[in-house]
């Protein structure tokens, strides 16, 4: 075989499987998200337009269940948490979308979020930012395992071979696929 029909069937072979990982770590974010519970704070504060969740457009079961889960962490009320992250998402909506491929600073965001909710609830930021960073961590080991099971299943199903699934998630933890941060 031509060296130039080689390097043409590996691109080929790379794009197909960015292209099947986009679409199973796509399902894998759409079909593992459990159906939480909400308590009856939660469910109180739905009713009355609150409960929308994390700033940056995560709302819904998703953001009631984020925000039961950092009051449990603090120690605090679920009620006020999610009032003080509602409070925080309005008082830092962005007047613009940023530009094509700017992202605004996660950093900064992130340390605005902690020390308003240090300041909301009591508590302190150090314990804000450890607790907002712990779940981080317990969502993205989340998502990484969700997408593993996909993958294996997918090679197991012949969708994919071994490497295909290999390249796929070599990509998304260096970023390039699955919008992870």
């Amino acid at each position: 075989m031509s060296r130039i029909r080689k390097i043409t069937l590996g691109l080929s072979a790379t794009a197909l499987a960015l292209s099947a990982g986009l679409g199973v770590a796509g399902m894998a974010s759409a079909t593992t998200t459990p159906e939480p519970t909400a308590s009856s704070s939660a469910q109180a504060g739905s009713e009355a337009g609150e409960g929308k969740g994390m700033p940056g457009g995560r709302g819904g079961d998703r953001g009631i269940a984020q925000a039961s889960a950092l009051a449990e962490r603090l120690g605090v009320d679920e009620s006020a948490v999610t009032e003080a992250l509602q409070a925080f998402h309005e008082a830092n909506k962005p007047a613009t979308r940023p530009a094509e491929g700017e992202r605004p600073d996660a950093a900064a965001r992130d340390g605005a979020l902690a020390a308003a909710l240090a300041e909301s609830l009591g508590v302190e930021q150090s314990a804000v930012t450890t607790a907002l960073e712990e779940l981080r961590t317990e969502a993205q080991a989340d998502k990484a395992a969700a997408l593993k099971s996909k993958l294996d299943q997918a090679v197991t199903d012949g969708t994919l071979t071994q490497s295909e699934a290999d390249a796929v998630s070599k990509a998304v933890e260096a970023g390039v696929i699955g919008g992870g941060r």
